[in-house]
């Protein structure tokens, strides 16, 4: 079957609407020429837009399915002839997954389904949450590595995205890698019998070692600065000098792969940019949920064609 595209991307090619996604039943065989006989000239609800068809009773159950996307001439009326259907996936290249976890909306979630599911089907249909069917064709969720330093736990950028993720039906199917780093590991790194760190929170500890917080303003001593740019403004405009200094900026290290990550310099602005043609978003550190859906958003537009939904 016609393996046509129902988005410019190539790939996770997902419907927007699950409600414009049609289940039929049929009595034909599965091929184009079946389907395309048999769809043809029978009316269809406006907001359908692709059909998953499948043989058998009425409701859909394990066994064999396929998918066309359809047309009709008159696009605003309540029920119209169908007068156009395009294969999308037939039988052979078909799979359909029973995940009443998945929320069908969520692309992440409908890919993540069907890469466990059915690694290396490149049509997979999900029978999910509330009843909703929905598809994804050429499941390939974009890798974006989450670097993160901790404490505090769990890890709050790569938490935020990943509550985000499982909400957001306007973010490309992506997988979160996380790269997080213990604070005491960075700190060690340049041994020191005293460090500043910025501030108390998320209790960091390093062992055999007397600790200092930035925030509370102490007494000068002969420390060593975990911190990144701002962390060495504030102990300038303390102290009125500089002090050696582990620099903990998630942005320190160039990406290898699209990354999301965050800055302390920034204040409620999202900064994007590629290195070596590797995308890279940065939200402020006290970012909110929108402002890294935002930035997830920005995802989107990664690779060499912009991803939307179908």
């Amino acid at each position: 079957m016609s393996t046509g595209r129902a988005h410019t991307g190539g790939t996770n090619t997902v419907p927007g609407r699950y409600r414009g996604v049609a289940v039929a039943s049929v009595e034909v065989a599965l091929d184009l020429d079946s389907l395309r006989s048999h769809l043809l000239g029978r009316e269809a609800y406006w907001k359908t837009r692709f059909v998953v068809a499948h043989r058998g009773p009425t409701g859909l159950g394990p066994g064999p399915v396929a998918i066309v996307a359809v047309t009709r001439d008159d696009p605003d009326a309540l029920f119209a002839p169908i007068t156009g259907v395009r294969g999308l996936a037939g039988p052979d290249e078909c799979v359909l997954l029973e995940r009443p976890d998945c929320d069908t909306a969520i692309p992440s979630a409908l890919a993540a389904a069907a890469v466990e599911g059915a690694p290396g089907c490149r049509a997979v249909v999900v029978l999910g949450r509330y009843g909703h069917v929905n598809f994804v064709l050429d499941p390939q969720p974009l890798p974006v590595t989450v670097r993160e330093v901790v404490p505090p736990h769990p890890a709050k950028l790569l938490d935020q995205a990943a509550r985000v993720l499982a909400v957001t039906e306007t973010v490309r199917p992506l997988r979160l890698c996380p790269e997080v780093v213990e604070l005491r590991e960075l700190a060690v790194s340049r041994p020191a019998e005293h460090y500043l760190l910025p501030c108390r929170g998320g209790g960091a500890e390093i062992p055999g070692a007397q600790l200092s917080y930035l925030d509370e303003r102490p007494p000068r001593a002969d420390w060593t600065l975990v911190g990144c740019a701002r962390s060495r403004q504030i102990h300038h405009w303390f102290y009125g000098d500089d002090a050696p200094t582990v620099d903990i900026c998630p942005l320190a290290e160039p990406p290898t792969g699209p990354l999301l990550t965050k800055c302390c310099l920034q204040q409620e602005e999202i900064r994007s940019g590629t290195v070596d043609g590797h995308p890279w978003v940065s939200v402020p550190w006290g970012a909110s949920l929108d402002a890294v859906r935002e930035a997830l958003e920005s995802f989107n537009a990664a690779g060499e064609q912009p991803w939307s939904p179908a």
